[in-house]
């Protein structure tokens, strides 16, 4: 299956406790079909003192979450939409807005 969704772009979050936030995608990881945004699904986690840099206690950190919880925001639009691809004529297939119809992948 292509990717709809890759590291950069912004989405918005379309169902869990954070719906209706949008961030920007930090990693994806496509084995597990889950990605994981900056500033949604964050967890505490207790840490333990590793070496001399890292510092111990409770910390804050971005879970992942199923890809199908959230929709990508088109850059023209400015609103959560569905993705398509399109080949153009020099043979490059981009992905495109199903809303406004304006291409995602700009060069």
């Amino acid at each position: 299956m292509a990717q709809k969704i890759k590291k950069g772009d912004t989405v918005q979050v379309i169902s869990g406790k954070d719906k209706g936030k949008r961030g920007e995608v930090i990693q994806v990881l496509p084995k597990e079909e889950k990605l994981i945004v900056r500033g949604i699904n964050v967890v505490k986690r207790h840490q333990r003192p590793t070496g001399q840099m890292r510092q111990g206690g409770i910390i804050e950190k971005e879970a992942p979450l199923y890809w199908s919880k959230v929709m990508l925001v088109c850059p023209s639009c400015d609103k959560a939409t569905r993705v398509g691809f399109r080949v153009l004529e020099d043979g490059s297939k981009v992905r495109y807005c199903k809303k406004c119809g304006e291409i995602i992948d700009k060069k």
